[in-house]
């Protein structure tokens, strides 16, 4: 009967601080509804791989031999060996992005690339920290707001840190509505948020919207190759939207796809949370970069606004700069609810929508380009 006590007697007490990590992480995707399609499976999947003796790992059994688990089965040939559940996910994505605020307002496109501005800054504060190069990418690829992009980035680097990156990314994501009012207070005054932004619909065609996500194909592909995969896929989902002849394949794409892929998702990447891998003072550190990284997302993109506004009759309220983190649609919306409140009736939430979906791509293409710059060093 020793036999029954064995995995008991066997647990640590790493794994035992990944079982409140995992209960954490459920009690924050049930109770308080964030980002819970992806913190609910990754909260269960980090109780299950670090159960002693644990079916879901690779594991050498007597008399069997070595058995495949099925979680590290799923990590090796969807996100290890071919990256291919981020990458899928893009199409969901694209299909649900309309890019029509964006391409009515192209001045847009100018703050989901500043909002990149905190990727870059975490990654010098990360080699500072002692990072090398390929961890402090990864980390820095928080600040992209984007989990798909950061899982990938950490994954074809070979950081050490996928899992902590993994859980850092989505559940900063879940907390847009803390970290950003917090920020954008502190960088504007109450007459800057209180700027009226005049909305004037531009007729954006449907030539234009389906040639939008080809052309921005194509130029990606020559400009950042290794973002292409990322941005090819996300523009295809798009296409599927805009097209106009598949409907039933774009609502599958927005719908049945996206869970599919999702879940999937949540669940294998707590592959890397295993204790061994995840309870170290570095998996803190790193947590503490990620939230650097949207604050300097949100920083950049409020500081442009404002600079642009010493040279514009008309101004931009410069908390739509800060809708230019790619967290879709959820920036955009903290936006216009903090509009609101300082003085009902202003609207910008469209202004912070083109912006907003500027971001998605910048972020995608933010990736691509870490990924180009550190391969070229390593």
């Amino acid at each position: 009967m020793d036999f029954l006590l064995d995995g008991i007697m066997s647990v640590t007490w790493q794994q035992c601080v990944m079982y409140l990590v995992g209960i954490l992480l459920i009690w924050l995707a049930i109770k308080k509804g964030c980002e819970p399609t992806l913190l609910l499976p990754m909260g269960f999947g980090a109780i299950l791989v670090n159960l002693p003796l644990s079916g879901v790992l690779n594991q050498v059994m007597s008399g069997v031999g070595e058995t495949n688990g099925i979680i590290e089965w799923l990590f090796d040939i969807g996100i290890e060996a071919s990256e291919a559940l981020p990458t899928l996910l893009f199409i969901g994505i694209g299909a649900m992005i309309d890019f029509g605020p964006l391409l009515a307002n192209p001045v847009m496109f100018l703050f989901g690339a500043a909002a990149q501005f905190g990727i870059f800054f975490a990654i010098c504060a990360a080699s500072l920290f002692g990072f090398d190069l390929a961890d402090a990418a990864s980390a820095g690829i928080i600040g992209a707001a984007d989990g798909p992009t950061a899982i990938l980035v950490s994954q074809v680097l070979d950081s050490n840190y996928v899992g902590a990156i993994a859980v850092a990314a989505y559940s900063y994501m879940a907390l847009v509505p803390i970290i950003q009012p917090l920020v954008i207070k502190a960088m504007t005054t109450k007459k800057e948020r209180r700027i009226h932004m005049e909305y004037h619909p531009a007729m954006v065609t449907k030539t234009v919207r389906i040639a939008f996500p080809i052309i921005v194909t194509i130029i990606v592909g020559f400009v950042a190759p290794s973002s292409i995969a990322l941005v090819g896929f996300l523009m295809f989902g798009n296409l599927l939207r805009e097209c106009g002849v598949l409907g039933t394949l774009s609502d599958t794409a927005q719908n049945t796809l996206t869970n599919l892929i999702t879940l999937l998702l949540g669940i294998t990447i707590s592959f890397s949370m295993r204790a061994e891998a995840f309870v170290d003072l570095d998996t803190i550190l790193i947590m503490c970069i990620g939230l650097l990284a949207f604050v300097f997302d949100t920083v950049g993109g409020v500081l442009l606004a404002k600079i642009l506004n010493l040279f514009r009759k008309n101004k931009i309220n410069p908390m739509v700069g800060a809708a230019g983190i790619s967290a879709f649609p959820m920036a955009s919306r903290v936006v216009q609810k903090l509009a609101n409140e300082e003085e009902k009736g202003n609207i910008i939430l469209m202004h912070a929508a083109g912006a907003n979906v500027s971001g998605q791509i910048a972020s995608v293409i933010a990736g691509g380009l870490v990924i180009q710059v550190v391969t070229s060093y390593l």
